[in-house]
């Protein structure tokens, strides 16, 4: 099975647009009642016998066992019946909402961090159709239920031999987006190790360097537009929280958030067909990017996006049949590619390696480019790339013309 997600804009019309609001407040307010249930459960069970607070305490029976997904699902039915204004939103959105819950506990129970919250006024943006009979979009128009034929602007038509699975509605500062995911019944093999290799190494000083010696800049998506953002949150700052104002000045901050990230995004798009131009494999280093955001350069660690980066690599080299892999990326800076010394930890000022042993020298970021292009090709097997300078005749290291000219010209 192959699933693919396409977006496009919508365009409701005010009443359709009125109807999705309430919708999503809807869904809002049954996501904070099942959270405080669930909260209220193990609250309940963390008390002792002999150490009850005081001042409350949870009364929940203790053979009433936890409310989970199904639990809680099952409970819509009843609750509509007292709650008339639940039938408004269609069953399967409201079910998608304790899926979603069920999602964030998960998370929370697997990584021992990030306990659910309750969603604020306006944090609550997007709503899930799991399940449709036939294809909704017809022509220009996409067919939601219970809310009727919605114009879309289809900029690409959706693929032969595709249907659509679910469509989820997103709320965005700019307008409002139909996610589609559709999917088709074929199996595509991975890529295959084979073909020219590339080695690439993120950095702050240049966005990537790689193991051809080419280095592109690192835009400052966020750092540039800081000064707009600070003014504008200064504005809203100062308006009466609630008021049409605040509401226009909030939706201005909004607006440049999501074009500093739309700017990233395209970038990083943009770089990676770019890199799979090049190479049949790319290697890339293996980062703690949880550390790195932490440190000194937190922030233009963010700024720079190198998680996301990495993950649109990864499918933009699936879809053009790049074999895409990450190594190790201890000492990537420390040693020489051309010799295999470990020449010593540098400062971050020292942008060129010159090794001590043999002599190379090159850009800091291009010989731990190539460093990790080696450690890729010999953890698949196949053999270790020399430096650009030297090629192989045999068992014959013989330096290449334009080091051959560089030489002559020295002499």
């Amino acid at each position: 099975m192959l699933n693919l997600n396409y977006c496009y804009r919508i365009y409701p019309d005010a009443s359709q647009e009125k109807e999705l609001l309430n919708w999503l407040e809807i869904c809002r307010g049954v996501y904070n009642y099942a959270l405080r249930e669930r909260k209220e459960w193990i609250n309940s069970r963390k008390c002792k016998v002999n150490a009850c607070s005081l001042h409350s305490e949870y009364i929940i029976p203790t053979d009433l066992p936890f409310p989970d997904y199904y639990k809680q699902k099952k409970a819509l039915t009843q609750v509509k019946k007292e709650y008339p204004s639940l039938k408004r939103v269609q069953s399967q959105v409201l079910q998608e909402v304790m899926g979603r819950l069920d999602k964030a506990f998960n998370f929370f129970w697997k990584k021992s961090f990030g306990f659910p919250r309750f969603k604020k006024y306006g944090q609550y943006r997007s709503i899930n159709f799991p399940q449709f009979k036939e294809n909704p979009i017809t022509g220009y128009q996409i067919k939601l239920p219970k809310i009727g034929s919605v114009r879309i602007n289809l900029h690409r038509p959706i693929p032969d031999g595709f249907v659509v699975k679910q469509v989820q509605i997103v709320k965005k500062a700019s307008g409002w987006y139909a996610v589609i995911c559709i999917q088709s019944d074929v199996k595509i093999p991975s890529p295959q190790p084979q073909g020219k290799s590339l080695g690439i190494d993120l950095g702050l000083e240049k966005f990537i360097a790689t193991s051809q010696q080419e280095l592109i800049a690192r835009p400052r998506f966020f750092v540039e537009l800081q000064s707009k953002l600070q003014w504008l949150q200064r504005r809203l700052s100062k308006k009466q929280k609630g008021s049409k104002n605040w509401h226009k000045a909030r939706e201005k901050v909004a607006r440049l958030h999501e074009h500093i990230y739309n700017t990233r995004k395209n970038f990083h798009y943009q770089v990676a067909h770019h890199l799979c131009d090049q190479a049949n494999i790319i290697f890339a280093e293996d980062l703690n990017l949880k550390a790195m955001s932490r440190g000194m350069l937190g922030k233009h660690t963010l700024d720079a996006g190198f998680g996301s980066f990495l993950e649109i690599l990864s499918h933009v080299a699936w879809k053009r049949n790049v074999y895409f892999e990450k190594v190790d990326a201890n000492f990537t800076s420390q040693t020489c590619p051309n010799c295999g010394v470990v020449t010593g930890k540098k400062d971050l000022s020292q942008r060129v390696h010159e090794c001590s042993n043999c002599g190379f020298v090159t850009d800091r970021d291009v010989a731990a480019a190539m460093i990790v292009e080696q450690r890729g090709l010999a953890a698949l097997g196949l053999g270790v790339k020399l430096p650009v300078e030297d090629e192989v005749i045999g068992d014959v290291r013989k330096k290449s013309s334009r080091a051959s000219r560089r030489s002559r010209k020295a002499s």
